[in-house]
């Protein structure tokens, strides 16, 4: 397997059918990507009409690491890209596939991790998932018939990746500065760490906007660039506000 510091993980979240799985393994191999995650396929896993679709890329799928979660599958991410047909209700820098595949390879060669999610055949990515995500991906299709094929999809965005790697993959570009980056079970802790004390202290009210306020919070810490100082930083102004409310 190619080095993953190199190249984006391709993340199929809930995928539901195995021969998708398997057209999405060839169109990746066929741009030279080779680093593919399965979260909770429909079907279980491994599958073996993934296998019989994948054809010469069938390797991809023997590497291929399988998550119950999405969560799970971003842990070590450190900036992730959401692919989406689909207006959401979530703040986000929306990017073309051109830039966001520029921006993919010019974060690696910096030395940051990135993954792509790529939602059901069905539905598409959730917002949960999406809430996830430091930007959005939306291709200018006919917005008539505006859903693409699963593979379809992952097959636009490898193109894209070998378009804009050989421009950028050289490049060294410090984005962090004030430190290594902050990684997804990194943030994911950090808003658990906030949803749970600010529960604790009332402030989801009223009880029928709770969920939506918490995908909101969770949307604004996906969004933010942050380092592991800053969420080390984060966690201890909660910590002191806690302790500094308990001596009163």
């Amino acid at each position: 397997m190619t080095d993953v510091m190199q190249q984006p993980a391709m993340v199929l979240v809930r995928p539901q059918m195995g021969e998708n799985i398997g057209a999405a393994a060839r169109a990746m191999w066929n741009f030279g990507l080779d680093h593919m995650r399965v979260v909770a396929p429909r079907d279980g896993w491994p599958n073996q009409k993934a296998v019989a679709m994948a054809s010469g890329a069938g390797r991809l799928l023997d590497e291929a690491r399988h998550f119950d979660s999405v969560p799970d599958a971003l842990a070590d991410a450190e900036y992730v890209l959401a692919t989406t047909a689909r207006m959401r209700g979530l703040t986000k820098p929306v990017l073309s596939p051109e830039f966001a595949m520029k921006e993919a390879a010019t974060r690696i060669a910096a030395g940051q991790k990135v993954a792509v999610l790529f939602g059901p055949e069905r539905s598409g990515l959730e917002n949960d998932d999406v809430a996830r995500a430091s930007a959005i991906v939306t291709v200018p299709v006919n917005p008539q018939f505006f859903s693409l094929n699963l593979a379809q999809c992952v097959l636009l965005m490898s193109y894209e990746w070998q378009r804009q790697v050989a421009e950028v993959t050289h490049e060294t570009v410090d984005f962090a500065r004030g430190g290594d980056w902050a990684t997804g079970e990194d943030v994911s802790a950090l808003g658990d760490h906030y949803e749970r004390t600010l529960d604790q202290a009332g402030f989801f009210f009223p009880e029928e906007k709770a969920d939506g306020m918490k995908l909101n919070l969770r949307n604004l810490w996906s969004r933010m660039p942050l380092t592991r100082a800053d969420v080390q930083m984060l966690h201890g102004m909660m910590r002191q506000m806690v302790r500094w409310k308990d001596r009163d």
